[in-house]
């Protein structure tokens, strides 16, 4: 399976009311994880690099290439996404290296100012095929504060998605970054009015914090692109801590590791037969269309 465009797995997935897990890579075996867990529930994914994961990192290209080639070996189509680029430069990089999206996160620019940088970052990746993500409407708690009380507005997001020509928009609805319990309150009601004010996929960050029957509401309700980072993390970070307490005498890297790997392939299974994949769903397929 090559690796796959970004609008060939959301555009049919909007258009069907159907959902599509989008997970962060940090490490390779995030990577490999999420990949296994999709080709379980035989759905779409995608894998997202973050800037702060670049951060961490020392730069994109590695992680970068690493997590391209997790795709292209995938057996279900595999996208790959810069995620929360406040740099230009770093959109720029990602196009280059192969990536089929980005989301350029001006949102906590004031509105003019997030409307003009994105729609450039826009204009400059669609002249390569690459579509672009932006966010109206700060979500919080990437930098571990929780602003669960940002919302977007229905008619300023169809204004700046008519100047930004952006491909799909991430939107403030009730949740935020980085939350470790599942208790998220979403606003149905404004999903639903942002859904007819756009005519492009929306995006539920921090969906970590959101209760697996709220996130099946959502996708009903409208939202198309579901991002999971920290829900991973906790599932990884539980194996590896389990698997160090039972084998105290355990140095070698790859044996924690390897557990951790199965219990996020696991979790991202289970997140993708909420969104409607697998035996739990009706969506399941081996390609977006």
């Amino acid at each position: 399976m090559t690796l796959a465009s970004t609008a060939d797995i959301l555009t049919p997935a909007a258009r069907d009311r159907r959902g599509v897990g989008a997970f962060n890579v940090v490490q390779l075996e995030l990577g490999q994880a999420i990949v296994a867990g999709a080709e379980r529930a035989d759905a779409p994914v995608i894998l997202q690099v973050s800037q702060n994961t670049v951060r961490y990192h020392g730069g994109l290209e590695p992680v970068a290439l690493a997590t391209l080639s997790i795709a292209r070996q995938a057996a279900v189509p595999v996208a790959v996404q810069l995620d929360h680029a406040g740099s230009p430069e770093l959109v720029e990089e990602a196009v280059r290296l192969g990536f089929t999206s980005v989301m350029f996160d001006g949102s906590s620019l004031p509105y003019a100012e997030n409307v003009a940088a994105t729609a450039e970052v826009a204009a400059r990746c669609h002249a390569r095929g690459v579509w672009v993500e932006a966010e109206l409407g700060e979500v919080g708690g990437k930098d571990g504060v929780h602003a669960p009380g940002a919302r977007t507005d229905p008619e300023e997001a169809a204004s700046f998605v008519g100047a930004t020509r952006v491909d799909a928009l991430a939107v403030a609805v009730g949740t935020s970054h980085a939350m470790l319990t599942q208790d998220a309150a979403l606003d149905f009601e404004l999903i639903r009015q942002l859904g007819t004010h756009v005519d492009v996929p929306l995006v539920l960050h921090g969906s970590s914090g959101v209760s697996d029957a709220d996130l099946t509401r959502a996708v009903a309700a409208g939202i198309t692109k579901v991002n999971i980072a920290t829900r991973l993390s906790k599932a990884f970070t539980a194996a590896v801590r389990a698997c160090l307490d039972d084998n105290p005498s355990v140095v070698d890297t790859r044996a924690y590791l390897g557990e951790a790997r199965e219990a996020v392939a696991t979790e991202v299974h289970s997140v993708l037969e909420v969104l409607g994949h697998g035996p739990m769903g009706s969506a399941s397929r081996t390609s977006p269309g």
